[in-house]
């Protein structure tokens, strides 16, 4: 194993682990990172999304060598207060119901401003595709308006 160095949350990190292992996996239990979920293991919920490069990801089937140099930001990077207008909105709007999902809804949805700050229904359908098992999807969309909007 040799070591994979790449920047979460702005600091450099050096892992040891074998290059296949789910970068979820490193950052849940090597970075003790546990903001990130496990949800499904096949990318289709969501749950484990981060941002890569600025980019939302699944990290349950990513691979951590394919991370080297690379920029990854988690849910505990994206604010140490909840001060991100995305986390800001997911409160005032009363969001989360079970909340297992949420962190990688909040990380999908700040990707999304971040390309499009002003993102109408549709184009919210089409970026928002994580699964939430309790049907928050229209307080999602309130909340991604709301920072949108400016609220």
């Amino acid at each position: 194993m040799s070591p994979i160095t790449f920047v979460v949350n702005g600091k450099s990190r050096t892992v040891s682990v074998a290059p296949d292992t789910p970068l979820l996996w490193v950052l849940r239990d090597t970075l003790g990172l546990t903001g990130t979920k496990f949800g499904c293991g096949i990318a289709q919920c969501g749950a484990c999304t981060v941002h890569l490069d600025g980019v939302a990801t699944r990290t349950c089937v990513l691979p951590v060598s394919a991370v080297a140099g690379k920029r990854v930001t988690t849910i505990e990077g994206l604010s140490t207060n909840r001060s991100h207008a995305v986390q800001k909105a997911w409160i005032e709007e009363d969001v989360p119901q079970c909340g297992y999902c949420q962190s990688g809804q909040i990380m999908a949805a700040a990707a999304l401003l971040a390309k499009n700050p002003h993102p109408s229904d549709q184009d919210i359908d089409a970026a928002m595709t994580n699964i939430c098992r309790c049907g928050t999807y229209q307080r999602i969309r309130a909340a991604i308006h709301r920072v949108a909007q400016g609220a």
